[in-house]
């Protein structure tokens, strides 16, 4: 099911799709993407880009330089050959997928531009997330969470300070070494597919998602990652999932974070970036 566009502002668009099988949506992200080239090439039209935010039936993607020994069960869900890159990874109810329809080269934006803005974007939102957590068991007075990516595998992933050493938001990224660091797992994974300088494929972020799908392959080609979900971290609602008097329930609502609210910080943050309102932060050395 497709709910109505949201214009963000003059050249960015969201569309949501529930419950989205994923061959359908990759045909329709394709189409488009292709229809907008044809548009470029043929009438010099620049199109508003896209931001296609779905919530996918279970599905593990292979991109294409995918091997296929990174599978190590097989299983009732459906194992899809895809056009992105990177290796293998799950989709499914829980976790946040955003596709980035964008003309990079009507941006002024590299590839690597691309990447740094969808990473410093989801790593924006998990620190906004377990900062704002008043319910966060894990960072305690000892131990300080934090999101950050890697130099060398493409992502973001939560760390732990026992140090306790916080840095602001603004030097984060720019004082973040991960040799001071435990590394706790990987929460986000990213893979794009770009064809005559546009974008599509992108972005998935693991909120309340059942993360025992990844024990049956190595994630993105890394055996032994531990996947990780923002909702152990923080607490998080749903609707769907309420149970109790309404005002237990409006407690726990007010105490807490629900998948809308991730996914609309995510959306701003991205949107901010597109009409460039943020700036690319400098990427930590290795």
């Amino acid at each position: 099911m497709q709910n109505p566009i949201q214009h963000l502002n003059d050249t960015l668009i969201s569309r949501s799709i529930l419950a989205a099988d994923y061959v359908p949506t990759l045909d329709a992200m394709l189409a488009r993407t292709l229809a907008r080239i044809d548009l470029k090439k043929q009438q010099g039209t620049r199109t508003p880009d896209e931001l296609w935010v779905v919530d996918h039936n279970d599905v593990y993607t292979l991109g294409q330089a995918g091997k296929e020994e990174h599978i190590l069960q097989r299983t009732d869900t459906p194992i899809i050959k895809t056009d992105r890159g990177g290796q293998v990874t799950w989709h499914g109810h829980g976790q946040l997928v955003i596709y980035w329809l964008f003309d990079l080269d009507s941006l002024n934006w590299s590839v690597r531009n691309l990447v740094s803005h969808a990473e410093q974007a989801i790593e924006d939102v998990i620190n906004e997330c377990l900062a704002s957590s008043s319910s966060n068991s894990i960072n305690d007075d000892s131990t300080h969470i934090s999101a950050h990516s890697r130099r060398d595998a493409p992502g973001v992933y939560l760390y732990a300070d026992t140090a306790n050493q916080v840095t602001s938001d603004s030097d984060a990224s720019t004082t973040f070494s991960p040799d001071d660091k435990i590394m706790l797992g990987k929460m986000a994974s990213l893979g794009f597919k770009i064809k005559h300088g546009f974008s599509y494929h992108g972005i998935a972020i693991n909120l309340d998602c059942d993360l025992s799908a990844f024990n049956a392959i190595n994630p993105c080609g890394y055996a032994g990652m531990q996947m990780l979900r923002l909702s152990d971290f923080v607490s998080m609602h749903r609707d769907a999932h309420d149970h109790g008097s309404d005002s237990q329930i409006n407690d726990q609502k007010r105490a807490s974070l629900s998948y809308e609210q991730v996914t609309q910080k995510l959306i701003d943050n991205i949107a901010k970036r597109h009409a460039g309102l943020i700036e690319l932060r400098a990427i930590a050395p290795k």
